[in-house]
């Protein structure tokens, strides 16, 4: 029987020790993203001194569950040279560091000898998967959930496998 996909408070509430998320496209198309990345491509820059302008409902969360003890980690295999939204990403990252994420990024050359799942994900405390599915365009196509073991090891021993070769985020450099 599927498991229900919860609400981001409902998933991330649930962790008690390490919530981990791989990024695996160059680019998304996901609503909430389209009036921020168009701005990005107009020249706008969030101003890291004023984080009542950019600080939002999602870093709250990430924040909260950080507060709690729970290890948030985040790594992104990007291809290179870096797509125009990568770069969006990139220069957006100070957010989720400031929130209490780690976030580091692989450079998709270096990850050929990973093992992958097919698609982008959470793993809750090594137990619990939050598929996260895309259409073509990179739009969401909802999410799955998992705990199935074999899926569940794939995704964690990928997702080591991942940030043992990243790249913490202060040291990337995009060209």
């Amino acid at each position: 029987m599927p498991l229900s996909v919860p609400t981001w408070p409902e998933l991330l509430g649930s962790a008690t020790s390490s919530a981990v998320h791989l990024e695996m496209r160059d680019s998304y198309a996901v609503d909430y993203e389209t009036g921020p990345f168009a701005e990005w491509r107009a020249g706008f820059r969030h101003d890291p001194a004023d984080r009542e302008s950019w600080w939002r409902p999602w870093l709250d969360l990430i924040q909260g569950t950080v507060g709690r003890g729970v290890v948030v980690r985040r790594a992104r295999i990007v291809s290179e040279p870096v797509s125009e939204y990568t770069r969006f990403l990139y220069d957006g990252t100070f957010t989720n560091i400031a929130a209490g994420e780690l976030v580091r990024w692989l450079p998709r050359r270096q990850a050929s000898g990973v093992a992958l799942p097919g698609n982008d994900f959470w793993l809750i405390d090594g137990r619990l998967i939050r598929w996260n599915h895309f259409t073509g365009e990179g739009a969401s196509a909802g999410g799955e959930m998992s705990d199935d073991p074999a899926a569940v090891k794939l995704c964690a021993d990928a997702f080591e496998a991942v940030w043992e070769h990243a790249i913490p985020h202060d040291n990337y450099k995009i060209s």
